[in-house]
């Protein structure tokens, strides 16, 4: 499909099925069209997942088209079922694209650290690091691979406050940057976390609500009684 001008990404009128039958995505259409923190909240089997397996072509619409003119990369809920090597140093090496010169690999990686407030740990042994710092480690590899759309799955779900926290500061830093800012789409049951964003919107009934502030959404499922 042709993209709407400035949009990022765009769903119009998206169907998805599971083999079983089960319809998971119904007509769904929204867009984006400039970077920020935009969050989904929307009840357990609501589609969130199937949602982002659209945007990243893992599977592909039954019905509908889909535009994305950003490169998506992935964020799981638990790090550890993404970080594979040893030190912050190797585990960024593996992402790096092999179009960058060999005399700039360090910097690419030293620059992405930085970007995620671990600018101090380049050789730092991954199994010391706290779940917040993992977190951000596995931030760094979605940009030093260069991506510039962030697919967050619940994200903070295994976190204590301060580690929620830093994973926020650092992604609302990336999205608000004036220089490449990134655009981030954070699934959420933490309510509280809709203050942090630029727009969020609710996932029900297989599509998406208009995006609103995190405060009116807050206060809709509040009255919704939406968890």
């Amino acid at each position: 499909m042709e993209p709407t001008e400035s949009c990022y990404l765009k769903f119009d009128q998206v169907s998805f099925s599971w083999p079983n039958g089960v319809k998971v995505i119904d007509h769904c259409s929204f867009s984006i069209v400039k970077p920020g923190l935009w969050m989904l909240v929307g009840e357990n089997g609501s589609g969130k997942s199937t949602l982002f397996r659209l945007i990243n072509g893992a599977i592909r619409p039954e019905s509908g088209k889909i535009f994305c003119s950003l490169r998506p990369s992935m964020v799981y809920q638990n790090p550890d079922h993404q970080l594979l090597m040893p030190t912050c140093k190797s585990e960024l090496m593996l992402s790096v694209p092999k179009t960058i010169p060999d005399r700039s690999l360090l910097n690419v990686v030293q620059s992405a650290l930085e970007k995620v407030d671990l600018g101090e740990m380049l050789d730092r042994p991954i199994h010391t690091l706290s779940g917040g710092q993992k977190q951000r480690l596995a931030l760094a590899g979605a940009i030093v691979s260069n991506s510039n759309l962030l697919l967050l799955d619940e994200p903070t779900a295994l976190l204590d406050p301060q580690s929620q926290n830093s994973v926020l500061k650092v992604l609302k830093k990336l999205t608000s940057s004036p220089n490449d800012p990134i655009t981030a789409i954070w699934i959420t049951h933490r309510l509280e976390e809709l203050y942090f964003c630029d727009g969020a919107a609710i996932l029900q009934n297989g599509g998406i609500g208009r995006w609103n502030s995190g405060s009116k959404v807050f206060q809709e499922l509040k009255s919704l009684a939406l968890r």
